[in-house]
């Protein structure tokens, strides 16, 4: 048997909003999502792969519109040489009967919607078995029935599924639904291509989350990937390369800061060298530690002479304390009513007596003082 390889890749949400975003940046964010398409078909060529693998999600939602679904079959359908093979997930499910009665009808001959559990030969000797969700929450473990599938014991047996392998819920409320870590074992599986999770994962030998091939928060950092999965023969392990095919790349960085130091140099050593690339980074950066009135005026000037250079940018300084100096003071005011209110805040941000976050306030507002009157001088 020659070897057999295949691009597996799961959680595309194609027609996600991105609300909270601004508006410039959301549109280049839901682009991005759909050019995911064609990446994919790109890594799929250079791997000398026939065979995409969607491990469900591939819409954000049961009710995606009219040109996110069809825009995505015209994407797909533009080279027949590479099938499709997808299953729907969480956020798509066999529930959404409108969506896959068009999509299914409207299909290009290489793109193929799996939605029952009856294994399918995709390519003499490869079997593929899915385990597409009926619905949203399915109340238990869509990959059960795997064990029990027969196929030629001389073919590739390949499962696709949607789901978790370990419960995040409150209280284990969705333990029913966990998929085991050794399914591949127990069901003979050459490979389990998982979506659900938007993380690059090996969960075993056999079995892995690709990452959402295009990031879509902070949780996961880096650009988007898929796999590349080269099979030679059934029971052999499965050869697993990750290929690049995010546009955006998102980090968040810790910013630990001590008195005396010059945060705004700190900051600039955290930024990516190359500005021409930064239209493309989303960054966000967490400052902690201490720092003086003056320094913590400094980083936010920093920051907003590179935030333009960004795609998306931003500094939280919540976790910062504030070193409050007597020359931090007097820059604000020797006497009068500024002098004052800048005293008042400083008693009270340094108050053990006070709840924290009447503390933080306090500090914020004296930070916040400090820098109006700075910028007002400069």
């Amino acid at each position: 048997m020659l070897p057999f390889r295949f691009i597996h890749s799961a959680d595309l949400h194609l027609g996600r909003r991105f609300g909270g975003y601004p508006e410039d940046l959301r549109g280049r964010l839901i682009e991005a999502r759909h050019e995911i398409l064609a990446r994919l078909a790109d890594a799929a060529r250079s791997f000398e792969a026939g065979h995409i693998l969607l491990a469900g999600d591939v819409f954000d939602s049961e009710t995606p519109t009219d040109p996110v679904w069809r825009q995505a079959l015209a994407a797909m359908g533009s080279d027949p040489a590479l099938h499709w093979w997808l299953i729907p997930g969480n956020h798509d499910s066999l529930a959404a009967e409108a969506l896959w009665s068009r999509f299914s009808a409207q299909s290009p001959a290489n793109v193929h919607l799996l939605d029952d559990v009856e294994p399918v030969e995709i390519e003499e000797g490869v079997y593929l078995l899915p385990a597409p969700l009926p619905r949203r929450y399915p109340g238990r473990d869509l990959t059960a029935h795997l064990p029990g599938c027969e196929t030629d014991p001389r073919a590739l047996r390949i499962g696709l599924a949607h789901g978790a392998v370990q419960d995040f819920s409150e209280e284990g409320s969705r333990a029913e639904e966990i998929i085991p870590p050794d399914r591949a074992k127990t069901a003979r599986l050459d490979y389990l291509a998982l979506g659900d999770w938007h993380g690059h994962v090996r969960v075993g030998d056999r079995t892995w989350y690709p990452g959402t091939p295009e990031r879509d928060a902070f949780t996961h950092e880096g650009r988007g990937t898929c796999i590349g999965v080269t099979l030679a023969a059934p029971g052999d392990l499965p050869q697993v390369e990750t290929l690049p095919t995010g546009r955006f790349h998102w980090s968040e960085e810790v910013l630990p800061l001590t008195p005396g130091q010059s945060a705004a140099a700190a900051l600039n050593a955290l930024l990516p060298t190359d500005r021409a690339s930064r239209r493309d980074h989303l960054m966000r950066v967490r400052a902690s530690g201490r720092a003086t009135l003056a320094e913590q005026a400094a980083l936010l000037e920093a920051a907003t002479a590179v935030e333009a250079d960004f795609a998306f940018f931003s500094v939280d300084r919540s976790a910062l304390a504030t070193e409050i100096e007597a020359a931090d003071l007097d820059d604000i005011d020797r006497g009068g009513a500024l002098r004052l209110a800048a005293d008042r805040l400083k008693e009270r941000a340094e108050n053990d007596a006070l709840a924290s976050d009447t503390r933080r306030t306090a500090a914020a507002a004296l930070n916040r003082l400090y820098g109006y009157l700075r910028e007002d001088r400069a």
